[in-house]
């Protein structure tokens, strides 16, 4: 595509925000070819940026305690590795992530998460720019509900904020929020243009990501995940979860070699698991599917079951952790049920809660959960992807922290 310098920068303020991920089945399974079912967690990363006119572009990511900017006329040097009919499906070299490291002065110099931050911003902002053929001058300010590092798919949900704000912004795509609404999604073309460019975003940061996280930060919902295959369910329902982060830190690489040394050392035993476990994510779809059809509290007996079991695997895989067993202990001793969500070994649990679950019970399981020092959420699965807001539909505490507005 050439450059289209009669594009000109949308004059008024962008608000947006995109979810984070948990698997809800088929943690491990899916690394040997399994199926997985990802969703939309409804803790979510907002963006907010506004157009400013000293030709300066400026990035704020208080959750990382990280300010930047920059003048575009110094940015502008860059734009030669960032030619303007590079595809969106084209990866990012590792010519351009060094001069973007060189450029920023990142070597050794930062903390990884804000390094990883800023390289993502630089790397999309100057695609995009390049593609539209001028720099915006815009002020950023990205604030999360999600913890870092969680295995929740922050970096994706920050990636996918940019993606959508950059592409909004610049005009290659239409803002999609009207007058008078609250709340506007892109139409399915151009959300597969954001999802395209968060995934290179997210390349930046993890190097050979599988896509999932920023597919589901882009169109929300469920994913089933197999054999590098992405496929968004039609419909599936919301439903009330807690989410607990043990805050007990853990080795994705680590377990999941854990899990392969044990299926090779046991194959007879551990094949079995992983099928078990690939059942249990296309039964879980099945009723996903049925509940979003005909929602009935007959549903969730039959959830409460499968997440028993899968936890079962998990633990008999390796992937299990004492803070985990405790997390399933404490909100079984209220009637709820459990399981990891990720890679296991510490991380984040999900607890499934019914409609007519009572807020005491609710309450009385987040105070035993925070008393044993993990942090607790709750929230929703199934939510929506990437939404443009206005400000009448952001809550207090989230137009706080986007200075107020």
């Amino acid at each position: 595509m050439a450059a289209q310098p009669e594009r000109k920068m949308l004059a008024r303020t962008l608000l947006v925000s995109a979810p984070g991920k948990v698997i809800l089945h088929g943690e491990h399974a899916v690394v040997h070819g399994m199926a997985a079912l990802a969703v939309a967690v409804n803790l979510r990363t907002f963006l907010k940026m506004a157009p400013r006119n000293d030709g300066k572009v400026s990035v704020e990511l208080p959750n990382i305690g990280t300010r930047l900017c920059w003048e575009t006329t110094k940015l502008q040097p860059l734009l030669v590795a960032f030619p303007a009919d590079q595809a969106e499906s084209h990866p990012p070299s590792p010519e351009q992530i060094e001069k973007l490291k060189e450029f920023a002065s990142l070597t050794n110099t930062a903390a990884a998460t804000q390094s990883l931050a800023t390289l993502a911003f630089l790397y999309l902002y100057l695609s995009i720019a390049s593609k539209c053929g001028f720099m915006p001058s815009v002020d950023i300010l990205v604030w999360s509900e999600l913890p870092t590092g969680a295995g929740l798919g922050s970096s994706a949900a920050y990636s996918v904020c940019l993606a959508g704000a950059l592409l909004s912004g610049c005009g290659v795509i239409d803002y999609p929020l009207e007058e008078g609404q609250s709340v506007g999604r892109w139409p399915a073309e151009d959300l597969a243009l954001i999802n395209s460019w968060a995934f290179r975003g997210e390349q930046v940061i993890h190097g050979n990501p599988s896509g999932v996280d920023n597919a589901v930060g882009t169109s929300g919902g469920a994913l089933r995940f197999q054999a590098g295959k992405i496929c968004s369910l039609k419909r599936v329902p919301m439903l009330r979860i807690l989410l607990t982060n043990t805050q007990v830190p853990r080795s994705t690489k680590v377990l999941v070699a854990g899990v392969k040394e044990k299926i090779m050392k046991f194959p007879a035993v551990m094949e079995p698991v992983l099928m078990s476990v690939d059942a249990i994510s296309h039964q879980c779809e099945t009723v996903l599917e049925a509940m979003a059809e005909h929602p009935s509290l007959d549903h969730y007996p039959v959830l409460e079951e499968l997440m028993d079991i899968n936890q079962h695997h998990l633990n008999v895989m390796g992937v299990g952790h004492s803070a985990l067993d405790k997390v399933c202990q404490v909100t079984a001793s209220h009637g709820l049920h459990s399981k990891l969500t990720g890679a296991g070994g510490g991380g984040c649990a999900i607890t499934l809660l019914r409609p007519d679950t009572a807020p005491s019970v609710v309450e009385a399981t987040i105070q035993d959960l925070s008393n044993c020092g993990f942090e607790c959420w709750e929230t929703d699965i199934g939510a929506p992807g990437i939404c443009a807001h206005s400000l009448q539909s952001l809550k207090a505490e989230v137009l706080k922290a986007l200075g107020g507005m």
